[in-house]
């Protein structure tokens, strides 16, 4: 079978966020609570490269770090990923530790044109969220 031949198209527009998640969610449906945006595919569809997630304050036990993708503008999400935080205990004397989700330009995520990443948490812990993706 014949095939067209085209032309490859690399992401164009680099992207970053940071959201902070500070309530729990246990909500697993298509409607999950206390979830924050952090990232936005452009018209064109996005790579994400990076997400990590870093506590804010002490974590006395381990939480539950869960990712959900939307395309249809946040009206529905669908639980994509999670991640386990460590118990950490917050001090000015130690290096908080960052969860990685092990996304990277040799195995990133495609995000479809427009599609939404919304991030949550297990427990009510101040939590950052840190995404760098790139726009098609």
């Amino acid at each position: 079978m014949p095939v067209t031949p085209n032309s490859i198209v690399t992401p164009q527009t680099p992207r970053a966020n940071v959201v902070n998640v500070a309530a729990a969610n246990a909500t697993y449906s298509t409607s999950p609570t206390n979830t924050q945006l952090l990232v936005t595919a452009g018209p064109n569809g996005a790579r994400l490269t990076k997400l990590q997630a870093i506590p804010c304050e002490t974590i006395t036990s381990a939480n539950q770090l869960q990712v959900f993708r939307s395309a249809d503008g946040g009206t529905t999400r669908h639980l994509a990923d999670s991640a386990l935080m460590g118990v950490y205990t917050m001090a000015q004397t130690t290096e908080a530790p960052t969860t990685d989700f092990g996304y990277s330009d040799d195995s990133p995520v495609i995000l479809q044109p427009n599609e939404r990443l919304y991030v949550a948490e297990g427990q009510a812990k101040s939590v950052n969220f840190i995404a760098e993706w790139a726009d098609y």
